[in-house]
């Protein structure tokens, strides 16, 4: 909107008020902090909400992959050839053999539940969620036959183990005799301690080479499952879909959206739920803008009608005061990206100093699956949370100016 110099001249003073309009800009002062506050809120919890689905996606599939064949009785007999086959189909970068049996896990008196997982020694070194995550020890270390186990960092601290502790897991599918089936029970040594920051991972999962897994749950040479992954997630059903043909009769694929549904619908809903809260702060903002502008045309009311009297057109009224209010919520849009900024860039500071001040564990890792509050701040979301916010104070300024340029000269400066 191209203003001339007296446009902007006029709409520079009403900015800045007089001594006599100290309440307009106390008004006016109150709807910038409310557009930077509801600007700042939107863009953090949309980063927050963005970061909890990238993490929690990246470390579920890169744990568990974007499909898995699951065999019928919990066993692939035939998993090189399914592994082969899924090798071949188009968009498929990667397929592997997993175990994956939930057991009891003992230290000292100690007894806690585990899911111990069985993967051949180069994808435990080369797992992308996996790698560079070891605390203590190193996945070196589990080699087949060695009797060493790598295992999560909480389920390490619930056994009260470490680094060349010796833990029993106990197998209830153990050997059949005439008492009854016994347990079987395997003692390993700890090689490594890992923390991938899923705390349901770090809190349950034990890791062992392939050869180890399947000789604990008197497997044989079978696996439980082959682990797909894929270069597009998005679309795992239209790249896993050949092969479900081919493995029917001996498993079933299931994908990251049906082993993880619930999760990342909750996610959805929350993002979708927040981001409409959100915004009726902008929607009070834009309320407070129209009211600081009202007050300011009342206030200049006889000023509009001597500028309408020495030629200022309805038109000049209303750029000038559809500028002011706009200029207000612009400050505001970018004050509130500044905030955000820093909000983003210094949140485990933040959550820190909440903590401290309510004496409360603000980030709790058992209700919130992460150790650490993630973020991502999606460029395109935004510029169109900014976007939307500029467009609602734009649309507040239209009837105030509205009225501005209304004015009749004439009724007003009848008694002056």
């Amino acid at each position: 909107m191209l203003l001339s110099r007296y446009e902007r001249m006029i709409a520079r003073r009403y900015l800045l008020p007089g001594r006599s309009e100290a309440f307009i800009a106390v008004v006016a002062g109150f709807s910038l902090v409310a557009v930077m506050l509801g600007v700042a809120a939107l863009i953090v919890v949309m980063s927050v909400m963005n970061g909890f689905r990238a993490e929690l996606f990246d470390k579920i599939s890169g744990l568990n992959g974007h499909a898995v064949v699951q065999g019928y009785n919990g066993q692939l007999r035939d998993w090189r050839r399914i592994a082969d086959e899924a090798k071949a189909l188009p968009g498929v970068t990667a397929a592997t053999p997993l175990i994956e049996q939930p057991l009891f896990a003992s230290n000292n008196g100690r007894v806690e539940f585990a899911i111990v997982r069985g993967m051949r020694v180069q994808d435990i070194q080369t797992n992308a969620t996996l790698k560079g995550k070891e605390i203590l020890g190193s996945f070196k270390n589990l080699k087949p036959g060695s009797e060493q186990i790598a295992i999560g960092s909480r389920l390490a601290e619930a056994l009260g183990a470490t680094i060349g502790s010796e833990i029993t897991i106990y197998n209830p599918q153990g050997a059949a005799t005439p008492m009854g089936t016994m347990f079987r029970t395997v003692q390993y040594k700890i090689g490594a301690v890992f923390e991938v920051g899923v705390y349901d991972y770090d809190k349950t999962y034990i890791i062992l080479p392939m050869e180890d897994a399947q000789t604990l749950m008197l497997l044989g040479d079978a696996v439980g499952m082959v682990r797909i992954d894929t270069s597009n997630p998005d679309k795992i059903e239209q790249v896993v879909g050949p092969l479900a043909e081919k493995v029917s009769n001996v498993g079933q694929i299931v994908d990251w959206r049906q082993m993880n549904r619930e999760l990342f619908e909750a996610l959805s809903v929350d993002r979708t739920v927040s981001f409409t809260i959100l915004s009726i702060i902008l929607v009070v903002a834009s309320f407070n803008i129209i009211s600081s502008l009202i007050m300011l045309v009342r206030a200049k009311t006889r000023d509009i009608a001597v500028l309408r009297t020495m030629g200022a057109t309805r038109g000049s009224m209303m750029k000038v005061f559809v500028v002011v209010g706009t200029t207000i919520g612009a400050v505001g849009v970018g004050a509130g990206g500044l905030l955000a900024f820093f909000f983003i860039t210094y949140r485990a500071q933040v959550v820190w100093a909440i903590g401290a001040v309510t004496g409360q564990k603000v980030w709790d890792p058992q209700m919130r699956f992460l150790t650490e509050l993630p973020a991502k701040t999606d460029p395109f979301q935004t510029f169109a949370i900014c976007a939307m916010s500029l467009l609602f104070t734009f649309l507040a300024t239209l009837y105030p100016a509205w009225k501005a340029a209304s004015t009749d000269p004439v009724q007003v400066l009848r008694y002056e």
